[in-house]
């Protein structure tokens, strides 16, 4: 509570000092016009304090990573101040593309071969102005899986290399395949249940630098493709640690909250058309497997999955897939410590579907849940362009794998 009067005090003297520099007295000349605006400046400044940021909730199922986050990790025991004016789930999740910044990256692309004949796009940043780790073998190495129809051009991957290259490490983007304008080879592009591309990732960047310390961050269908991954594998993986940010757990769930009349408007609409487009790109390597005018005639993406992803991956119905792709039913078989960072007001994976219970039935597993975040969004600060809470839980908790991780041996 002192702290809650505190900073209502400092916001509400703030906001006094803007509001004499910039309101003009109204109202015939009296003041109360900026009374009135001061006024609801305060209420509304007591309302933020009191019911907007809050600390997050904590789940692990171990103290002794509970500790480890607390002593090594502590944002994300800290209140989160969602940015002012813009608090709310969709607010938050259209905003961030547009309002945050874009960190210059130079790339180093590589394109490998997998055992069907295909091939897979990593851009590189090797970071080899590293103060910190001058020796490339011994270099962290930060695996960073985008969203959906992302790429290494993604806002939140540049704050993560961006950050990644503060700390004197070396990143990684794993581009899924034809969607970073490489060439598709075989007829097959990319779901979030099927993880033997990632894996023939891991695999080839750990035997580049096999004794570097190795780690892996998701965001959305990046984060649920690494949790299937871990999910599987179980401790048997050369990664040490992961992070994954806004993953949908439930595929089910996550499709029909995306569903929704005001959703489906904002989101699932375009992020369909998103997947038409990348899939249009390579229209001649599909004709024989799918239906391709039926998939561009798609609403949403449970139709585009129903009519070309299940297909092309052989699962016998969209329930089926649905089921294979959702990383709540294998959380309790990961083997390595793993953050996951989820806003309970997301709108692509609901609150009810995140699987608390099975968190703490797993040593390994820590979920950070934020009442508000949209879906990676986690604004915050008068003007967020800069930096997001997304961005401090990565940097904080990649840092303490790297440099305190042995604690949790």
């Amino acid at each position: 509570m002192q702290r809650l009067a505190m900073d209502l005090r400092m916001l509400s003297r703030e906001l006094s000092l803007y509001l004499e520099h910039q309101v003009r007295v109204g109202f015939l000349g009296s003041g109360v016009g900026l009374s009135l605006i001061l006024g609801f400046s305060v209420a509304y400044a007591c309302y933020y304090l009191s019911s907007i940021a809050k600390k997050p909730q904590l789940v692990t199922g171990g103290e002794s990573f509970s500790r480890f986050l607390q002593d090594h990790c502590p944002v994300v025991t800290e209140t989160y101040y969602p940015t002012v004016w813009c608090w709310e789930s969709r607010g938050q999740t259209l905003l961030r593309p547009f309002i945050t910044s874009k960190p210059p990256v130079q790339y180093r692309n590589e394109l490998i071969k997998t055992a069907d004949g295909g091939q897979i796009s990593l851009d590189w940043f090797d970071n080899d102005n590293s103060m910190c780790y001058i020796d490339a073998s011994t270099r962290p190495t930060i695996l960073l899986l985008p969203g959906l129809t992302g790429t290494s051009k993604e806002s939140y991957i540049l704050h993560m290399i961006h950050l990644s290259e503060e700390l004197g490490y070396r990143c990684v983007v794993f581009n899924n395949r034809g969607v970073a304008g490489e060439n598709l080879l075989t007829p097959r592009t990319y779901c979030c249940a099927n993880t033997e591309d990632l894996e023939t990732v891991i695999h080839h960047v750990h035997s580049l630098y096999p004794s570097a310390s190795f780690l892996a961050a998701g965001v959305s269908m990046g984060g649920m493709l690494l949790l299937n991954y871990l999910g599987k594998i179980g401790p048997k993986t050369p990664l040490m640690a992961a992070a994954t940010f806004s993953v949908g757990w439930n595929t089910f769930a996550c499709s029909e909250s995306l569903e929704k009349p005001l959703n489906w408007l904002l989101f699932n609409y375009y992020l369909t058309t998103c997947l038409q487009s990348s899939v249009n790109k390579h229209r001649h390597m599909f004709v024989k497997q799918v239906d391709m005018d039926h998939v561009m005639k798609a609403k949403s993406i449970r139709e585009f999955d129903k009519r070309f992803t299940s297909v092309m991956f052989g699962y016998r119905t969209i329930d089926d897939y649905y089921t294979d792709a959702s990383p709540n039913r294998r959380l309790k078989s990961v083997g390595i410590p793993v953050l996951c960072l989820n806003s309970v007001d997301d709108v692509f994976s609901p609150s009810h579907a995140i699987p608390i219970e099975t968190a703490k039935q797993n040593p390994n597993v820590a979920l950070v849940l934020t009442s508000y975040g949209g879906h990676i969004g986690f604004l915050e600060g008068i003007w967020p362009r800069q930096s997001t809470y997304m961005d401090r839980v990565f940097k904080q908790f990649v840092q303490a794998m790297v440099e305190h991780g042995h604690e949790l041996s």
